[in-house]
């Protein structure tokens, strides 16, 4: 009997051991423009945004996270394949132009490991009759924007629905009944519920807050006459221009943070949230445009530059994950971290690793996410580049916590170099300080750069309007 039951116990314990962990939902919400000092919890004192707040308090947030570009194309190019700036196919800001036919995104990835998969937002990485478009890059259904200039409007005449458009029948004409955001984000909730047998993956590139800056009158109701105000006497023609820049910008991010609080309450509904991992992040840093008011209000803390700079300020972003399952409450880790990392760490959450496409620069994070120890500082380095009209080359490099800045005019360089450790605002140039590393970090920067395919932006199909 003692045999019988002993051999009973042992059966038990290596079904145990064999049966699998159920792979996480995953959802992924990528604000547009939103800076690493717009949140609360990084910093902000004159917006509100509790939702994010506690999201942060209930999981880990990071404070050393970086965009995989400073502008708004190429960081989703590294979001959605997992190479950096240097190795991306697309590598253009124009909205119109596809990634490349061989280029296999996270979606792909995931989808073949049995998720379902869903985009609701702003693509940017292939226009209508491409072969960019997200149906044909791993996403089972897509609702919202395709071309970034499409997506500068809330108040939209239409949105997509997969390969159709979606008519929005209360912006006709001009009037603005239908806020696009709050659409979209409907069309996301519906699209959880639908697949709450899980697994799933929900990917949300919002747009709030980039421009056009307007927002529904019940949430700027929250923030009018609360701040000293310069309004524009003439923006953009057929944009929206507020007369109250400030309490737009303020009310288009707490709008943002009621979204993301939406969504967390779906999944509690739901009975999701334990194996449900959240990631909150931004496409790059904040813009210093004419109206984001971003010196007032601190967008990018205390750090130097902003969007389509390759400082500090226009690449490091806010960053939170929760999962309650395996993510201990109120967390921070300083490892750097930037955008080609999500792709092998969502596959090897997914159970799909063996799936990672090869040229892959990033690392998995699995570890850290599940609550297993990792250590800094991180092996190999971090790298970003941007081409300019002109025709000027941006490149920088982070190998540990130095951090090196090329500017390539022609045949004339310039190179920075910042101990991040010493030095996190990038005050101080000691390139000439330390000219072995400065050399070294040349040659890397050299390396890292490969030449992109021809980007050239396919003619509109007749009839498409991007308003």
């Amino acid at each position: 009997m003692r045999c019988l039951t002993r051999l009973v116990v042992t059966s038990l314990l290596l079904a145990a051991a064999g049966r699998a962990e159920p792979p996480p939902n995953i959802v992924f919400i990528l604000a547009d423009d939103l800076g690493y000092g717009h949140l609360g919890v990084y910093g902000q004192r004159h917006i509100r945004t509790p939702h994010l707040d506690q999201l942060a308090a209930q999981g880990l947030r990071f404070t050393q996270a970086y965009s995989g570009a400073a502008n708004c194309g190429p960081a989703r190019a590294s979001l959605m394949t997992g190479r950096h700036g240097g190795h991306t196919s697309m590598r253009s800001n124009s909205g119109g132009v596809p990634l490349a036919a061989g280029d296999r995104t996270v979606a792909d990835v995931l989808k073949a490991a049995g998720y379902a998969t869903g985009a609701f937002g702003k693509w940017g990485l292939g226009d209508a009759g491409t072969a960019g478009v997200p149906w044909q890059r791993g996403f089972d259904r897509f609702f919202g924007y395709l071309h970034q200039k499409h997506a500068h409007f809330y108040y939209p005449d239409y949105l997509w629905e997969n390969d159709r458009k979606f008519p929005l029948p209360g912006n006709a004409g001009g009037r603005r009944e239908q806020y696009a955001h709050d659409v979209i984000l409907a069309r996301a909730e519906q699209f959880i519920r639908d697949h709450r047998g899980g697994p799933f993956f929900c990917y949300l590139p919002l747009t709030l807050p980039h421009h056009e800056f307007i927002v529904p009158e019940a949430s700027l109701a929250e923030y009018r006459g609360r701040f000293a105000e310069q309004p524009l006497a003439q923006w953009r023609e057929g944009y929206a221009n507020p007369r109250e820049p400030k309490a737009t910008l303020a009310a288009m991010i707490s709008h943002l943070d009621r979204s993301v609080g939406r969504i967390c309450d779906l999944l509690r509904e739901l009975g999701l949230e334990q194996n449900t991992l959240v990631i909150f992040t931004s496409d790059n840093g904040a813009d210093d445009g004419a109206l984001t008011n971003a010196r007032f209000f601190r967008a990018n803390g205390d750090l130097r530059g902003y969007k389509q700079q390759l400082y500090e300020g226009g690449i490091r972003v806010p960053l939170i994950a929760r999962w309650p399952a395996r993510i201990a409450a109120g967390g921070v880790s300083d490892l750097p971290c930037h955008f080609a990392d999500v792709l092998p760490t969502l596959a090897e959450l997914a159970g799909a690793a063996d799936r990672i496409p090869a040229g892959t620069d990033g690392l998995s994070l699995a570890p850290l996410l599940r609550g297993e120890p990792v250590r800094p500082p991180r092996p190999g380095l971090l790298y970003w580049e941007k081409r300019e009209e002109s025709g000027r080359l941006l490149q920088a490099i982070r190998q540990g916590d130095w951090k090196a800045i090329l500017t390539t005019d022609g045949h004339r360089t310039e190179l920075e170099l910042y101990d991040l450790a010493r030095d996190g605002r990038e005050q101080h140039d000691v390139a000439a300080a330390h000219p072995d590393l400065a050399a070294e970090l040349r040659r890397r920067l050299a390396a890292e750069h490969t030449e992109p395919p021809p980007q050239l932006e396919p003619a509109r199909p007749p009839g498409l309007d991007y308003r």
